[in-house]
């Protein structure tokens, strides 16, 4: 449990202690953010805030996690998961720094490296003989998906990794409800290496994923300090790629798939509110929200960067809390 704790703390003071010169080297080589056009207008004076803070997050977050953890296969994969996602997305940040645009790498692109990590996560799955079912808690039932469940898993590793992208639109948006989603997924660590026996007897696998999460949890509330309303610095793609990756991961591996829903539920409803967006305008010619993202919908109606950032948190607490109370009452049926 010490190295939990430890692993946080680590990653906290990296992230905090890099930060100045980390921003600072961002901001003499003018790495700055984009600006959409059709973006609300007010976000024109964002227009150059120093991008790619994911970096900063996941330094902080490695140097703890490899030293501290006994590097288990499954905590690797989510490891593995994390950084790929957010190279994608650091291909995608320096794309469009040196173009000097707000589009990236193309759609399809990002769709067939993601494909790619996916397909590595498969083998390691298959490998390690990971059930190709999914749990459902409330009705206690397990559903079979058999060569499926593989499909799904890319599902899971897009949808989170463009959920958060899409989330990450406002200052310590992001970075706030993916603290809260990561640090459910540690807690239900920890309750399982705890299960297990704890000490020396506990799961050496449960122990290394709440030393990856704490890890994370700190470079991100590192990152925070510098990311708060007004923002220093942005994470960018690398930052919210990756970080999605990393939610999918945890998910995967502690065989929470159904869980998802509500750990990332912000981030699903986020993606849902632009899908409905598009589709009500392709077919319909109407459109449902003021504008797309949703979050950008209640700036329209006048909310403030840091009212919507607060209630998204909140709403996010709400939807782990219900998550981890289910992970706790049908704890047997997840862990076998």
């Amino acid at each position: 449990m010490d190295q939990v704790l430890l692993s946080g703390i680590i990653a906290m003071v990296i992230s905090i202690g890099l930060g100045p010169k980390f921003i600072g080297f961002l901001r003499s080589n003018e790495f700055g953010q984009q600006i959409r056009a059709e973006g609300p207008e007010h976000h024109q004076a964002k227009r150059g805030t120093p991008t790619m803070g994911g970096l900063l997050i996941m330094v902080s977050a490695a140097v703890p996690f490899l030293i501290l953890s006994d590097r288990t296969v499954e905590a690797l994969t989510v490891f593995f998961v994390t950084l790929g996602s957010a190279a994608i997305g650091f291909a995608d940040d320096w794309t469009k720094l040196t173009r000097r645009r707000s589009l990236g790498l193309s759609g399809r692109w990002k769709m067939l490296l993601l494909a790619l990590i996916t397909f590595v996560v498969a083998v390691v799955t298959y490998d390690r003989g990971f059930k190709t079912s999914i749990y459902l808690p409330v009705v206690d039932v397990d559903v079979p998906l058999s060569w499926f469940w593989y499909g799904f898993l890319f599902l899971m590793i897009a949808g989170a990794a463009n959920g958060v992208n899409l989330t990450d639109g406002l200052d310590g948006l992001a970075a706030g409800t993916v603290a809260i989603s990561l640090f459910t997924f540690t807690a239900m660590s920890v309750v399982a290496w705890i299960a297990g026996g704890g000490g020396v007897s506990g799961s050496a696998v449960d122990l290394d994923l709440a030393i990856l999460g704490a890890a994370l949890i700190g470079g991100l509330v590192g990152f925070l300090w510098y990311n708060a309303y007004p923002a220093q610095v942005f994470m960018g793609d690398t930052g919210s790629m990756g970080l999605g990756g990393a939610v999918a991961g945890f998910a995967i591996v502690t065989k929470t798939e159904i869980l998802l829903v509500l750990i990332g539920g912000v981030f699903l409803i986020e993606s849902l509110s632009v899908i409905l967006q598009v589709a009500s305008f392709r077919y319909f010619g109407r459109r449902i929200f003021l504008m797309a993202p949703i979050h950008h919908h209640f700036e329209m109606k006048a909310w403030s960067e840091a009212r919507i950032m607060v209630r998204f948190w909140i709403f996010g607490l709400i939807l782990c809390a219900c998550a981890f109370v289910l992970y706790y009452r049908y704890f047997e049926n997840f862990a076998q």
